[in-house]
């Protein structure tokens, strides 16, 4: 059952040529992190293009709860009266963040160092995963945090009164800690220091850089050694977000594997340290382009065009690439049945403690879709099919994920046979306009009647 509500099967038909523009939400990760830094600003955030789904928009009534003005203007555009470093009021109520680890986990560490208390809770999938990985870290500047066993919500954190500088080298890559742990260190005197072996997403340090924070990065033998300069007053942005590179990734994919396909999805942001599915796919011998190159708030952004690709070749993806394209492994699955030969990813176990065990959710649906798969702790190999030859057929469950139910809809948009989720509810959380837009490309994904 989905955490929002009736569960809603869907099925997803195969269909002619997926052709036309896909203009799809804002980028997720940077919507969460303007929404939080506005609001530990001191005046007005103007943010167009936010992405309203469903984690999203319970960031923004965090937001609220924690005591800043947040009005949602209509068309995407948003507003901000920020409540300045550590001036964060106490919240009267529990805070719910819905399906979003990256929610919860950020907002836990932009209010660990100030001195407030504040219980978070969220879905069922939510309350699920594992919270250790920030609480751990915000233990040092002087937090406490008391949850359900395993480190699990619901969990109440005591913000330090007195917090104090840290440095911590991450143990595994995660974005999501990373930032955690330097917006906490926003609010503690002196520097903070955080160490990553291996380069995660840094919207958050350009970011941080944008709101006038102090914020150094450079490498060194240990890692991506990035030290922050605390206690800054940090100055309201204007903030253009732009679209989403993991939820470009499913019209991407479906074009990638459908016959006739020409699809052009614009205004992706192409971070470096988010576009690691688009350099995969080229190297399996995807037809994908990148137009009109240009740079936007410090972002670098193109149109991305995706055409047929019926000469797919499964390749091992280089380990190193995971953290920039962690999300997007389910959908890069579907594409690999779609391949000839073995695509072969390893350096992935993060992916089992994601919104589900993804690699286990896809290894099953897949299977049940006829196409081989091999797994093992921190890696998966897809016995690729080739063009025309994925059976389908199945209906898989989406464990309440978001990527899960959105990655099985594209296989079947070229599958011999239809294919079908238990519940693609959750979609709503991430990308909320993903079925007309898949409809107006030319997909055939409808909802199980009632």
């Amino acid at each position: 059952m989905s955490g929002h509500g009736t569960p809603i099967p869907m099925t997803s038909h195969p269909c002619g040529p997926l052709t036309g523009q896909a203009h799809v939400p804002g980028d997720k990760s940077i919507s969460h992190r303007s929404l939080i830094l506005g609001a530990m600003a001191v005046g007005e955030t103007r943010i167009s293009g936010l992405l309203e789904g469903e984690d999203v928009l319970d960031t923004a009534r965090a937001m609220r709860a924690f005591g800043a003005e947040v009005t949602d203007h209509g068309g995407g555009e948003w507003s901000v009266h920020g409540v300045g470093v550590g001036g964060f009021a106490e919240p009267r109520n529990v805070i719910d963040c819905g399906n979003s680890g990256t929610g919860v986990r950020l907002i836990m560490g932009a209010m660990a160092t100030t001195g407030i208390t504040a219980t978070f809770t969220g879905d069922a999938s939510l309350n699920k995963r594992p919270m250790a990985r920030v609480t751990d870290p915000i233990a040092l500047f002087g937090a406490q945090a008391v949850g359900r066993s395993g480190g699990r919500l619901p969990m109440t954190i005591v913000g330090a009164a007195d917090p104090v500088p840290v440095r911590y080298e991450v143990p595994m890559p995660s974005a999501q800690v990373k930032s955690a742990v330097l917006l906490a260190g926003l609010n503690a005197p002196g520097q903070t220091v955080v160490i990553e072996k291996e380069a995660t997403r840094d919207h958050t340090e350009r970011m941080l850089r944008g709101f006038g924070a102090r914020i150094t990065t450079e490498n060194s033998d240990a890692g991506r050694v990035i030290t922050l300069t605390g206690q800054p007053e940090l100055k309201p942005q204007t903030i253009a977000v732009p679209r989403d590179p993991s939820s470009a990734a499913f019209p991407v994919c479906a074009a990638i594997i459908t016959p006739g396909s020409d699809v052009l999805v614009p205004n992706i942001g192409l971070n470096p340290t988010r576009a690691g599915l688009f350099t995969t796919l080229r190297e399996m011998g995807a037809d994908l382009t990148y137009e009109n190159e240009r740079e936007e708030g410090g972002e670098p952004v193109a149109d991305l065009r995706a055409r047929f690709s019926p000469d797919l070749k499964g390749i091992e993806v280089d380990p190193a690439r995971a953290a920039s394209m962690i999300d997007e492994y389910p959908v890069l699955s579907v594409v690999a049945a779609f391949a000839q030969g073995d695509t072969v990813m390893k350096g992935v176990g993060e992916l089992r403690v994601k919104e589900s065990d993804r690699i286990d959710a896809m290894a099953t649906g897949l299977r049940l879709n006829g196409v081989a798969v091999d797994e093992g702790e921190d890696w998966w190999i897809v016995h690729g099919l080739g063009h025309g030859n994925v059976p389908g057929g199945a209906t898989c469950e989406s464990h309440l994920d978001h990527r899960i139910a959105m990655s099985f809809m594209v296989m079947g948009m070229a599958a011999q046979n239809p294919v079908s989720v238990d519940d693609g509810g959750p979609i709503a959380t991430s990308f909320p306009i993903f079925e007309p837009l898949m409809a107006g490309l030319g997909a055939n994904v409808a909802r199980a009647d009632r």
